[in-house]
């Protein structure tokens, strides 16, 4: 094989290979699910969940009262997620600041239908939660494949991901993770709402 021939071949492997590498690393391609992740501009897909009482939870409702901060956490990966722990615990120590902002915090909490309420209940164990924040349940990830956040592998659950949307259910802010840390600080997701037109 002449040396131009070997070029062009080791190009096209080359190229190939990071095609393959950035699609392993893409949310929509990755997630697997019917949905895509919401982006900045774009309208927010709707959502109806049940929280840890049993009350329905739908963005539509949310947005009457104010701008949402919509947080999926990765649930149950085999066990509490201290990354998640931590991003709750750091939006808990902000609570008189998300509601001073006239926000609603939906938090979901993703997992297989016959263990997802037990160990969403577990996750909030010894915490009280802020008026203005909900923790929701998405059996059998139906919420995370909607919004194109399914990470679909052994051990795992969701992309953590957290959106700021307007009252016009407009996705003002959108952090996704795609390992398990990275997440959005609270002080960044109350920036965003300053942000927004009051």
């Amino acid at each position: 094989m002449s040396r131009c021939l070997r070029n062009v071949a080791f190009e096209r492997v080359l190229t190939a290979m990071i095609l393959v590498a950035a699609l392993a690393v893409s949310p929509i391609v990755a997630a697997g699910g019917p949905g895509k992740a919401p982006k900045l501009g774009e309208k927010a897909p709707p959502f109806s969940l049940l929280d840890l009482d049993g009350q329905r939870v739908t963005l539509d409702g949310e947005l009457t009262r104010g701008p949402v901060v919509l947080v999926l956490l990765r649930g149950w990966p085999g066990y509490q997620c201290p990354f998640c722990t931590r991003q709750f615990a750091d939006f808990l120590g902000h609570a008189s600041a998300f509601e001073a902002a006239g926000a609603r915090v939906v938090w979901v909490y993703p997992g297989p239908s016959d263990s997802v309420q037990q160990h969403a209940r577990e996750f909030l164990t010894n915490r009280a939660l802020p008026s203005a924040f909900r923790i929701t349940t998405d059996p059998d990830y139906v919420f995370t494949n909607a919004y194109g956040l399914r990470w679909d592998a052994p051990q795992e659950t969701a992309y953590p991901a957290t959106f700021v949307i307007d009252r016009g259910a407009t996705v003002r802010f959108a952090q996704i993770s795609m390992g398990h840390d990275g997440r959005a600080l609270a002080t960044d997701v109350l920036k965003a709402l300053d942000r927004l037109p009051r």
